[in-house]
């Protein structure tokens, strides 16, 4: 009998979530310009709750307030707000949802609005045009590498306490652990780098970690690459080793994606490598890696990035490559999309590319990623999305709020906040 987006999934940890769709992590830069949770996170997910997914996955929290993706991550380091992680947490589990939180290091991937030298496995810097908004970063010392690892295993711990039901490692799109998988951008020769096994001791060890904290009933997930699609990164063939090794390890779920802000196959405008025939058909980007990828891996596979429909929800997860369909964009623009689906709705989203009419700018995940914060901050204000904002005026505003936030994170830094 084949799968339905309506089917129960029993995850290794006994953890079982009511039906086979799930939202995927987007960046919600929601907390405070001293990186904490806000009530504007609880509306988000309270209402992403009451829209019908199994699973809700945060956008990525970081474990170190010195280094954020973007102004204003939630950052989680310690105990202090405990409160607000509750209420969070329980806004999420509403309706019976599983909510679980994506743990992140950006590595060298921390704005230049933000760092005057970010951390790396190695100080290779960004290619142009991307070297204009991050700066080239210092190689971190095996001490500190360490103490990375001792971060995330902490965040877990405290999202644990705080009424989540899980954590996902952001293993993608170019961000710390990404990183190490990469042979671009970890040149090591030391434990940490060189051979495969050594590049990806770093997110075994995380892995390791986080589970002596939390245990074996908590939900412990990766996010990964099918590949880097850059010359010379991370090749699909490491990551389906990568994925056997995760698997066998004891993760709950894996969930595939794909590229990088430099090489942005997690959209859909890579114009690098345009799309396949078969994957515009399929809706689902990587659906050729999953069906490999499913013959090597036994922990659950969820696939993210693509889907757009009804019919394309219901034919991948019937095709048994994957476990779980991942929803991103479908619902920052409609936040019911998931109920419509379960209850049997011939729906079709309403994602489109972002364009500003700048090439340069059209080209890079950055900006699309940037006009979908927008409309995750209306959801979360109580509002509803705007899917006809124009990509150069959204743009425009972005770039002004992103320095105003990023001098405002400077400052409570200096006053030591």
């Amino acid at each position: 009998m084949s799968t339905r987006p309506q089917d129960t999934l029993t995850l290794p940890s006994g953890t079982v979530l009511k039906n086979r769709l799930a939202k995927s992590a987007m960046s919600e830069a929601l907390g405070t310009v001293d990186n904490r949770p806000t009530e504007a996170l609880n509306t988000l997910y309270g209402r992403w709750a009451r829209g019908g997914c199994g699973l809700l996955i945060t956008g990525n929290v970081m474990v170190d307030r010195q280094a954020l993706g973007e102004p204003n991550n939630v950052a989680v380091e310690d105990y202090r707000d405990m409160a607000s992680l509750k209420a969070w947490a329980k806004a999420a589990r509403q309706n019976g949802t599983e909510a679980w939180v994506q743990l992140n290091h950006p590595g060298k991937q921390s704005p230049n609005v933000l760092s005057s030298q970010p951390v790396a496995p190695s100080a290779i810097p960004f290619d142009a045009p991307h070297n204009r908004f991050f700066n080239t970063p210092r190689a971190l010392e095996s001490a500190e590498i360490e103490a990375l690892i001792e971060r995330f295993a902490k965040s877990a711990a405290i999202m644990r306490a705080a009424g989540f039901t899980g954590v996902q490692i952001h293993g993608a799109h170019g961000y710390l652990v990404s990183q190490f998988l990469s042979p671009h951008h970890n040149q090591r020769t030391d434990q940490w780098g060189g051979s495969l096994d050594n590049r990806m001791r770093f997110v075994t060890e995380v892995y390791q970690a986080i589970r002596r904290e939390v245990g074996s009933s908590f939900n412990v997930g990766i996010k990964m690459n099918s590949a880097d699609f850059q010359r010379g990164g991370f090749t699909q063939e490491e990551s389906m080793i990568v994925a056997e090794v995760m698997s066998d390890l004891g993760m709950d779920l894996v969930e595939i994606s794909g590229g990088t802000y430099a090489s942005p196959e997690m959209t859909g405008v890579n114009k690098k490598a345009p799309q396949k025939a078969s994957t515009r058909a399929r809706e689902a980007y990587f659906m050729d890696y999953a069906e490999k990828v499913r013959e090597r891996v036994k922990a659950p596979l969820m696939i993210t990035g693509g889907f757009r429909s009804t019919e394309g929800l219901e034919s991948a997860l019937a095709s048994g490559a994957m476990d779980l369909a991942g929803l991103a964009r479908p619902l920052a623009l409609d936040a019911d999309f998931a109920m419509k689906v379960l209850n049997g709705e011939s729906v079709v989203s309403d994602v489109a590319p972002i364009k500003t009419g700048i090439k340069m700018v059209d080209k890079m995940a950055l900006m699309e990623t940037a006009w979908y914060t927008r409309q995750l901050a209306r959801l979360g204000n109580g509002k509803q999305p705007m899917p006809n904002e124009g990509g150069f005026s959204s743009l425009m505003k972005v770039m002004a709020t992103m320095s105003y936030r990023g001098f405002r994170t400077r400052v409570n830094r200096v006053a030591g906040g």
